[in-house]
């Protein structure tokens, strides 16, 4: 049986991105679904499926446009735990399943 499989891959939103302007307007912050999309990207993008189900997302820290972050996965069979990182600190960390 094969072991879990890892991907890591660096991220950024740009000031353009068209969900920012009402998130919030004069002070935008990047959506959280924004986020979950872009997870869910490169897990297809990898090949390792599609993000069927998240079971649980922490949002601890904001992410603003134009910073860099760094998104990383686990996925052991169809569980995932994913995690968006920016300088150290933790902007998001979760859990799913892919189909």
């Amino acid at each position: 049986m094969d072991g879990p499989r890892q991907g890591r891959q660096s991220i950024r939103i740009g000031a353009d991105h068209p969900s920012l302007p009402g998130h919030f307007p004069g002070a935008p912050v990047v959506p959280g679904v924004v986020l979950l999309d872009r997870i869910a990207a490169a897990l297809e993008h990898a090949g390792a499926g599609r993000l069927a189900y998240v079971g649980a997302v922490k949002f601890a820290a904001p992410l603003l446009p134009e910073q860099d972050a760094e998104l990383s996965w686990t996925l052991d069979g169809v569980r995932v735990s994913f995690r968006i990182e920016r300088a150290g600190s933790t902007i998001l960390s979760g859990q799913g399943e892919v189909a």
